[in-house]
C-alpha cells in the first residue's frame, strides 16, 4: 500500500464525509483536549483511525466543519433518546416535542442547519441508513411531509461516537445530504462491557422513565470481535393540559360523561421499547477484513388526539356546525325507505343536548339514532403505533496492490403498524366498533456499494488522493390494508356520516399496495496539496433514478494553512434530494386545526384524482446550491471554529396547505372518480412548492484548564440560522405556513458546557439558550393560534461519583430550574385543552430529574 506523507494528506470533503464508508475513520471528541490524562480517564483517544486510506488528521485540519461527539459526552444527559442527546451537542441541530402530531408522535423528526430531516444523510458505520416508514404529516413547519430516518432507535450504549458533517455532501453520497451527514460509529471492542440502569421523571410527577442498557465485547478468535449492545426502556405519558372550555361548558350543563381533561397534551406512553445492535469484524489476513453489523428494534407508543365535541363535530354529531344533531335513519340505510318517525330537528346549540325533549323523543324511536348514544360525552381517540426496525450490512475491505477497496451490501426496513382506540366509524351507525387496526406503512431499502481509493502522482504533485465508487439502491414503500371496519363506507355514509375510523381512517384496498424504485450512482473524488499549505479537493457524482431520470452534482473544497494555529476553509457544492417513494404515494386522513376549528383533511398522492383536480403534479427532485467558508484556530488548550453557510434550495418538497373541497366541485370530482367528496372537508398533497435560502453561522469552541485542583473543560456551541422563502405557490400555501418555515425554529441557539473532574468526582453543567421563534398551536398557523415566543434559558446539571473503579453513580436534572415553556396567549389558552405551544424548541413538560448507575467490566 502506498504511504502518504506525514500530516499532508488528511481527509477532504470526501475523505472526511465519505471515508466513513471507505475507511471507518474514528476521531475522538476529545481531540482538542490538552490534558492527555483527562482523555485517558474518559477512555477516549485523542485521534484514532481505523483502516484509514489517508494519514490521521484532526478535525481541526478539515476543510469542512465536523462535530465529533463521544459516547461519554452523549451520556451526560438525563434523556436516553438519541435525538435529545444530540440537540445539546450540535449547534444547528434541532427537534421539538410531538404531543398530538399523528404519525410524527411515533417517529420524531429533526432538522440540521434549518432543513428538514430527510435533507440529512444518516449513516451507521459509514453505510446509508434506511429512512423511517413514518411521514411527518404535522412536523412543525420545517418537517411537514418529511420522511427521514428514525435515529431514536440507535442507543447511546452502542456507540463509540457520532460524527456530524455540517456541509452539503450530495456530490459524494447522493440524495438526502443537502444539509449534511451524520455517521453513527458502533463500538468495536473485543472485550469488556457495561451495564447501566437509569430512572427519572418530571417535576410534575409524571413521565416516569426507566432504561436498562448493556454492552459486551467478545473476541472472534484472535483476529476478530463481536460487540453486542442492547437497550430496554419504558416511559409513562405526560399531561400538560387544562379542561377544554367547550367540554367544561357541556359538563356544567349536566352532561356526566365528560372526562376532565377531555383531551391530553403530553408525551405519548412508550412501552416495550427495545433495541439490539451487533457489530463484528474479522481479519482474514493482513490485507483483508470482513465485517457485519445490524440491529433489531421495536417499540409501542400510545398518544392523544383531538377531542370530538358531542354537539358539533362534523359528520359525526352534526352537519350544520352544531345547530342541529345529525340523526340517522335505519330504514333508509337498510332498504332505502325512511323509517325514522321523528320529524323536525334536534337542537344541538344548547347546553346539553342529552337533556332536551327532542333528543329523548328521537332516541325513543328504534329507527332513529345519533352517535351520542355510543359516545354521549364526545370522545378523544387514542393513536397507537408499533414501530419495528431492522438492518443488516456485511462487506469486505482491504488492499490489493495500490488500491484500497470496500465492497458491501445491506438491507434495512422500518414498519409502522397503526391503530386507533376509543373512536368510531360513524357510517356503520350504532354497530360500529370503537377500536380499530388501521393498517401499516413499511419502508424497505437495499444497497450495494463498491468503493475504491489510492494515491497517485501526476507531474510534480505527489500522493494525490483519488477515490471512485459505485452504488446501486432499491427502495420500496408499502401501505398495508387495515381491517374492514376502519375504512369501509357503511350504510349511513349516504346520510352524511363520516367514512372509516374517525381521526385516522384505515387504509382500504384502493390505498394498499407497494411502490418501488431503484437508482445507480457513480462518483469520483480527487484531493491534493498544491503547496505545503494549500489543499484542494473536487468531487463529482452522477445518479440515475428509475422514476425521474438522472442528475449530476459536484463539490469543491479548499483549505489554506495561514499559520500553525490558524487555517481558513471553504466549500461550494450542488446537490439534490429525490422525493421519497412514500411522498409520491402516501395516503392518509389527517385532523387539522384551522382558525381553532378541527377539519378532516385527506392526504392524497399528488397524481391522485382528488389532488390532481386541485393542482397536484408529479414530484420532481429538489435541487440545491451551497456555499460555506470559515476558519479554525488552535492554540495550546484553545480550539475555535467559525463557519458560515448558505444553502439555496429550489423546488423544495413540502405538504401543501389544506385546500377546501368546495360543494360546487362535487359533481366534477365524482366524475373524476372521487367517492363521497361531500365527506371530505379539505385535501392536501406533496408538491415542489418552495424556493428557499437558508444561511447561518456555527461557532464551536473548547478550552481546557486546571481549575479548583481538578481538570476543567469549557465547550461552546452556537448556531444562527435564517431561512427566507424566495418563492411559493399562493394557491397551495398560506402565509402562516411560510412564516413557520422562516421563523419556526429559533434563529439563535447556543449551549455552554462546563465539565469539571477530580479523582472520583465529576460534574457537568450546561446552559441552553433558545432565541425568539414563531410559536404555533399544533398545526394552526392562523392569527388565532400563533405569536412570537420569548427567548429562554434552561440549565442542566449532572454529578457523578466513582464508588469503585468500575462502579459510577450519577444524579442530575434537565431544566433544573424548571424554566416554563411559552404559554398560549389569552383567548387561546384552554380553548383546545393546552397550556403551552407544542411547537417550542425545548421540552414543555418542565424540569426532569434522574439517577443512573453504571457498572463496567
Amino acid at each position: 500500500m502506498m504511504q502518504s506523507k506525514k500530516t499532508k494528506f488528511g481527509i477532504s470533503s470526501l475523505s472526511l464525509a465519505i471515508s466513513f464508508a471507505l475507511a471507518g475513520t474514528v476521531v475522538s471528541s476529545q481531540a482538542f483536549a490538552a490534558d492527555e490524562e483527562v482523555a485517558k480517564k474518559e477512555n477516549v483517544e485523542k485521534i484514532a483511525v481505523v483502516g484509514s486510506r489517508a494519514a490521521p488528521r484532526s478535525i481541526g485540519d478539515s476543510p469542512v466543519p465536523v462535530d465529533i461527539i463521544s459516547s461519554d459526552d452523549l451520556k451526560k444527559n438525563g434523556s436516553t433518546d438519541m435525538i435529545d442527546m444530540l440537540v445539546t451537542s450540535v449547534p444547528s441541530f434541532n427537534s421539538r416535542a410531538q404531543p398530538i402530531s399523528d404519525a410524527a408522535t411515533l417517529v420524531r423528526p429533526v432538522n440540521l442547519r434549518g432543513l428538514p430531516s430527510d435533507s440529512t444523510l444518516i449513516l451507521v458505520n459509514g453505510k446509508r441508513r434506511h429512512r423511517a416508514s413514518v411521514i411527518a404529516f404535522q412536523g412543525g413547519g420545517i418537517n411537514d411531509g418529511a420522511q427521514g430516518p428514525d435515529i431514536s432507535v440507535i442507543p447511546g450504549v452502542a456507540l463509540k461516537q457520532v460524527e456530524v458533517l455540517r456541509d452539503g455532501a450530495a456530490a459524494q453520497y447522493g440524495s438526502d445530504a443537502i444539509a449534511g451527514v451524520m455517521n453513527f460509529v458502533l463500538k468495536d471492542a473485543s472485550e469488556g462491557g457495561s451495564i447501566t440502569v437509569s430512572q427519572g421523571e418530571y417535576y410534575e410527577g409524571d413521565g416516569a422513565a426507566t432504561t436498562i442498557d448493556g454492552n459486551i465485547g467478545l473476541p472472534l478468535t484472535d483476529d476478530g470481535f463481536v460487540n453486542i449492545s442492547a437497550q430496554y426502556k419504558t416511559a409513562d405519558a405526560t399531561s400538560r393540559s387544562v379542561q377544554r372550555t367547550d367540554a367544561a361548558a357541556i359538563a356544567s350543563a349536566g352532561n356526566e360523561f365528560i372526562l376532565d381533561p377531555a383531551q391530553t397534551w403530553g408525551n405519548p406512553e412508550i412501552e416495550d421499547d427495545f433495541t439490539v445492535f451487533v457489530n463484528s469484524g474479522f481479519d482474514i489476513n493482513d490485507n483483508t477484513h470482513l465485517y457485519a453489523f445490524g440491529n433489531v428494534s421495536s417499540r409501542e407508543a400510545t398518544g392523544g388526539f383531538y377531542y370530538r365535541n358531542p354537539h358539533n363535530r362534523g359528520n359525526v354529531y352534526s352537519n350544520d356546525g352544531g345547530n342541529t344533531l345529525l340523526v340517522g335513519d335505519v330504514g333508509l340505510a337498510e332498504n332505502g325507505v325512511a323509517s325514522c318517525s321523528w320529524v323536525g330537528n334536534v337542537p344541538a346549540n344548547v347546553g346539553n343536548v342529552l337533556n332536551t325533549s327532542e333528543y329523548q323523543a328521537m332516541v325513543a324511536d328504534p329507527n332513529c339514532f345519533s352517535m351520542n348514544q355510543i359516545r354521549p360525552g364526545g370522545y378523544t381517540p387514542q393513536f397507537t403505533g408499533k414501530i419495528e426496525d431492522m438492518s443488516f450490512f456485511t462487506g469486505i475491505k482491504g488492499t490489493s496492490g495500490e488500491w484500497n477497496y470496500d465492497v458491501s451490501a445491506g438491507t434495512g426496513s422500518n414498519k409502522a403498524t397503526f391503530g386507533l382506540k376509543n373512536s368510531l366509524n360513524p357510517s356503520l351507525g350504532l354497530a360500529t366498533p370503537t377500536d380499530f387496526d388501521t393498517g401499516s406503512y413499511e419502508q424497505v431499502e437495499t444497497t450495494f456499494n463498491v468503493d475504491m481509493n489510492r494515491f497517485v502522482t501526476i507531474g510534480g504533485l505527489e500522493d494525490i488522493s483519488f477515490a471512485t465508487g459505485f452504488e446501486w439502491r432499491e427502495e420500496s414503500f408499502e401501505i398495508g390494508q387495515g381491517e374492514e371496519a376502519s375504512w369501509v363506507a357503511g350504510p349511513y355514509a349516504e346520510q352524511g356520516f363520516n367514512i372509516g375510523s374517525h381521526g385516522f381512517k384505515g387504509f382500504g384496498p384502493e390505498s394498499a399496495g407497494k411502490n418501488k424504485r431503484n437508482n445507480i450512482g457513480v462518483y469520483t473524488d480527487v484531493e491534493a496539496y498544491l503547496t505545503d499549505d494549500i489543499l484542494l479537493g473536487v468531487a463529482l457524482r452522477y445518479e440515475n433514478f428509475s422514476t425521474f431520470g438522472d442528475t449530476l452534482n459536484y463539490k469543491l473544497t479548499a483549505q489554506y494553512m495561514a499559520t500553525d494555529e490558524l487555517s481558513f476553509r471553504a466549500s461550494h457544492s450542488t446537490g439534490f434530494r429525490a422525493p421519497t417513494v412514500g411522498q409520491e404515494n402516501v395516503v392518509n386522513t389527517q385532523t387539522s386545526i384551522v382558525n381553532g376549528d378541527l377539519i378532516q383533511t385527506f392526504i392524497a398522492p399528488p397524481t391522485n384524482p382528488l389532488a390532481a383536480f386541485y393542482g397536484g403534479e408529479t414530484l420532481k427532485p429538489e435541487e440545491s446550491v451551497s456555499y460555506a467558508a470559515g476558519f479554525v484556530y488552535e492554540y495550546e488548550n484553545l480550539f475555535l471554529t467559525v463557519d458560515y453557510y448558505n444553502i439555496e434550495v429550489t423546488g423544495r418538497i413540502a405538504q401543501s396547505s389544506q385546500i377546501t373541497v368546495e360543494a360546487s366541485d362535487y359533481d366534477a370530482l365524482r366524475a373524476a372518480g372521487v367517492e363521497f367528496p361531500e365527506l371530505i372537508s379539505a385535501v392536501t398533497y406533496y408538491t415542489n412548492d418552495f424556493d428557499t435560502t437558508t444561511q447561518g453561522v456555527d461557532i464551536v469552541g473548547s478550552y481546557s484548564m486546571d481549575l479548583f485542583s481538578g481538570d476543567a473543560k469549557f465547550s461552546l456551541a452556537y448556531g444562527w440560522t435564517d431561512t427566507t422563502v424566495d418563492k411559493f405557490d399562493e394557491e397551495t400555501t398560506d402565509l402562516g405556513k411560510v412564516r413557520r418555515l422562516e421563523d419556526g425554529i429559533p434563529a439563535h441557539r447556543a449551549t455552554l458546557t462546563w465539565g469539571q473532574g477530580w479523582d472520583d468526582l465529576s460534574t457537568s453543567i450546561r446552559a441552553n439558550y433558545f432565541g425568539e421563534y414563531y410559536a404555533t398551536h399544533a398545526d394552526d398557523t392562523s392569527d388565532w393560534g400563533s405569536e412570537t415566543a420569548d427567548a429562554a434559558v434552561t440549565i442542566d446539571l449532572e454529578v457523578s461519583y466513582a464508588v469503585m473503579d468500575n462502579l459510577t453513580v450519577s444524579v442530575g436534572a434537565n431544566n433544573i430550574f424548571d424554566q416554563e415553556a411559552q404559554k398560549l396567549k389569552d383567548g387561546t389558552l384552554g380553548e383546545l385543552g393546552a397550556v403551552y405551544y407544542e411547537s417550542g424548541p425545548f421540552d414543555y413538560n418542565g424540569g426532569y430529574y434522574y439517577g443512573r448507575v453504571n457498572y463496567r467490566f
